[in-house]
């Protein structure tokens, strides 16, 4: 009976902490991110990597089964880059980072955030393009990118989101046409201004990215 006891022992020894680290991936991942982060207000302080999951952290919100749902981070005065950690949050249903000093480019990872419902990037200095993984978000309602250094063209993916509600592009440097497909006929043209836009999409005159 012995040797049983001792491999039952020795069997949970070793799987509890496969278990704890499975539970609290999420957890992992935005703390890789903070680890990349400027805080000066200490917003971040409670985020700590030890805990079981990040249900407890403040700025953080989980379903019932503790898998993280919102990230609510807006005017917070963070700064530094947005990792590709934020791709494994799978369940995420909020991205709201509007109102700080974010830098860099949007990573192509946040497509794999096929539960994501809103995300505000609003009024930060993020650069670059509109990645075109943003096609595979087909629960985004809500899209809000105004106010940052964008460049390039918006992504004709996007017009396959058939549940996006707003999107705002305004006050950055973005190309092209502006796409009438899908329900950006709808959209208003306050959503695009302030940028380099020629002007609404006439397909099959001229190219989308005309004037990029």
């Amino acid at each position: 009976m012995a040797p049983f006891i001792s491999l039952s022992v020795l069997f949970l020894f070793l799987y509890c902490p496969l278990l704890s680290l499975s539970t609290n991936s999420e957890g992992n991942a935005l703390h890789a991110w903070r680890s990349m982060l400027s805080d000066p207000n200490n917003v971040l302080q409670s985020w700590d990597p030890t805990l079981v999951n990040p249900c407890t952290w403040f700025h953080v919100t989980c379903d019932s089964n503790n898998h993280v749902i919102r990230l609510d981070l807006g005017n917070s005065n963070v700064s530094g880059t947005l990792g590709p950690e934020l791709g494994q949050l799978q369940h995420l249903q909020y991205l709201e980072l509007y109102r700080n000093d974010f830098t860099g480019k949007i990573p192509e990872e946040l497509g794999n955030l096929k539960s994501l419902i809103s995300m505000d990037l609003y009024n930060n200095k993020l650069e670059g393009k509109i990645p075109k993984s943003f096609g595979k978000l087909k629960s985004l309602k809500f899209l809000r990118l105004s106010s940052n250094k964008l460049t390039g063209s918006i992504p004709r993916e996007l017009t396959k989101l058939n549940n996006l509600k707003v999107i705002d592009v305004s006050n950055n440097d973005l190309c092209g046409t502006i796409p009438v497909e899908g329900n950006f006929e709808s959209f208003p043209m306050e959503s695009f201004e302030n940028n380099r836009f020629s002007g609404p999409e006439l397909k099959g005159l001229v190219p989308y990215d005309f004037g990029c």
